[in-house]
């Protein structure tokens, strides 16, 4: 495995067809436009305040497309999120245009994944180089999405905004690990290896169309703020406190559920008719056998 260290084969900054003003309105950003670390973090921890994840698109069964203009009509101007390879694909376009160099990288995801059961590659992440630093960003892990930049340094506690992350090495690969309630939970396992857009486009067209795909059969929803992570599984209701407690809450009606989407997700909601019958059968299976 290549060293995270090496600075061989650095990528160079590409150009992209990302419309920075309309980004930087969408997630509320007036700094420096420098391929920096300060821009870089603020970028970051803004995109995941603001863009929430979710998965309406293949649950709904419409199409999920990895072109930056269709990425920036949903996410940009119509307040929509998206998963994975939206979030960190659309990161990555900006990046690139502000100068940074970056790669993406895929990954395997361990977290809520049995002991020694291997999954299939389904996860998009970035590798972007700031000066001579390597680091790891992803906007686009749901509920634990890293709210600030990882240096790629093994065995190092980092800070972020929210949880404290690490990485270490395993069987020749990187495990991206967060420390949640005093405990180091794996979230997902890659290589340095370079993917490119045809890569992802694969891997998301079999999360949206694998009939056993947990994004076509469930609804995942999260955003982070200063000071909590809102989740939503289906129809429970989660909100984790900084550093506290974590509150759930059931909700039973499609009003609800609508309600939560808009006004904590901050999510405008796709005009599409069979929206209201899949979220009621989420709530009926939801629903105890009696």
């Amino acid at each position: 495995m290549q060293s995270p260290f090496s600075q061989e084969n650095k990528p160079e900054p590409a150009v992209s067809g990302i419309d920075l003003d309309a980004y930087f309105r969408r997630i509320g950003y007036a700094g420096e436009r420098t391929p920096t670390l300060e821009t870089l973090r603020a970028l970051q921890r803004l995109h995941t305040e603001t863009i929430a994840f979710e998965n309406l698109n293949p649950l709904l069964g419409l199409p999920v497309l990895l072109d930056i203009d269709s990425l920036q009509q949903k996410m940009v101007h119509t307040g929509r999120g998206g998963y994975c390879f939206e979030q960190n694909h659309l990161l990555s376009h900006v990046l690139k245009a502000l100068g940074f160099r970056v790669r993406g990288l895929a990954a395997r995801v361990l977290w809520n994944v049995p002991e020694g059961e291997v999954k299939a590659i389904s996860h998009k992440l970035l590798n972007v180089e700031v000066g001579d630093d390597s680091f790891l960003v992803d906007v686009g892990f749901g509920g634990l999405s890293p709210t600030g930049p990882l240096l790629l340094e093994l065995d190092t506690v980092q800070t972020t905004p929210h949880e404290p992350f690490r990485l270490i090495e395993s069987s020749e690969e990187l495990v991206v690990q967060a420390q949640v309630k005093d405990e180091w939970k794996s979230l997902y396992r890659f290589t340095l290896r370079e993917h490119l857009l045809p890569d992802y486009e694969v891997f998301s067209w079999y999360l949206c169309t694998n009939p056993n795909s947990y994004f076509i059969n469930n609804l995942a929803v999260a955003r982070s703020t200063a000071d909590r992570r809102y989740g939503l599984r289906n129809t429970v209701f989660t909100t984790h406190h900084l550093g506290g407690e974590s509150e759930q809450r059931d909700l039973a009606s499609v009003a609800e559920i609508r309600s939560v989407l808009e006004e904590v997700f901050l999510l405008t909601l796709p005009d599409v008719t069979t929206l209201d019958s899949v979220l009621q059968r989420l709530i009926d299976q939801a629903a105890p056998i009696s």
